[in-house]
């Protein structure tokens, strides 16, 4: 059987501000878990609100090993003022930007995880550039242009453990979500070609894949 959170803490993941529904949700979690197995961090790349984090925080808690969560928090491009997914109450009033990174934190504390975790704040390839530690997961949940997307895959696959888990969101084949889901997918894609990933599981826009060799 599939691991699964204690009702508080999925209590708090619905609660939180974010945009992935609980049946992926729970795929997220079950992936973690395993992942931690491997008693390494469990790494995501793209915070927004926390709302997955808190999932990955409690399942590294439940391994004993550390989440991390890499984040710039100035919203990445479909959450910018006149997109569809902007949050007009993650904007600082006093800048006029983006800033979720309040939010995120007061999420962490309502759902008591704020030990578990370690923010990134930054932009995810500075902040791979400079990271020299295996993890056990990398979660890419970031921004949704080939660009950012393939930036992210470059940046932090290099670092995940053979026999570590690659989760990919938003990933859509339909080429009619080109702005919300094709470069996920094609860099779900990259991944098998690759050689290096067999999938584990495809939970509606959630994929996850297990890495079996080397290269990327």
């Amino acid at each position: 059987m599939s691991a699964a959170p204690e009702p508080e803490i999925l209590a708090a993941f619905e609660a939180a501000k974010g945009f992935m529904p609980p049946h992926e949700g729970l795929a997220l979690y079950a992936a973690a878990v395993e992942a931690g197995r491997l008693g390494l961090p469990l790494l995501e790349v793209g915070t927004y609100c926390g709302r997955s984090t808190i999932l990955l925080a409690d399942a590294a808690r439940r391994a004993g090993v550390t989440a991390l969560t890499v984040d710039h928090h100035r919203g990445s491009e479909e959450q910018q003022p006149g997109w569809d997914y902007h949050d007009p109450e993650t904007v600082d009033p006093e800048i006029g930007l983006m800033d979720t990174l309040p939010t995120f934190r007061r999420t962490l504390h309502r759902a008591g995880l704020e030990d578990n975790v370690v923010a990134l704040v930054g932009r995810s390839p500075q902040v791979a550039a400079v990271w020299n530690s295996p993890v056990g997961l990398v979660f890419v949940d970031g921004g949704h242009t080939d660009e950012h997307a393939n930036a992210d895959y470059e940046g932090w696959v290099p670092h995940l453990a053979e026999g570590g888990l690659l989760a990919i969101h938003d990933v859509f084949p339909d080429p009619e979500d080109e702005f919300t889901g094709q470069a996920p997918y094609r860099v779900y894609l990259r991944a098998l070609a690759s050689g290096a990933f067999t999938e584990v599981s495809a939970t509606d826009s959630l994929r996850v894949l297990r890495r079996t060799g080397a290269g990327i």
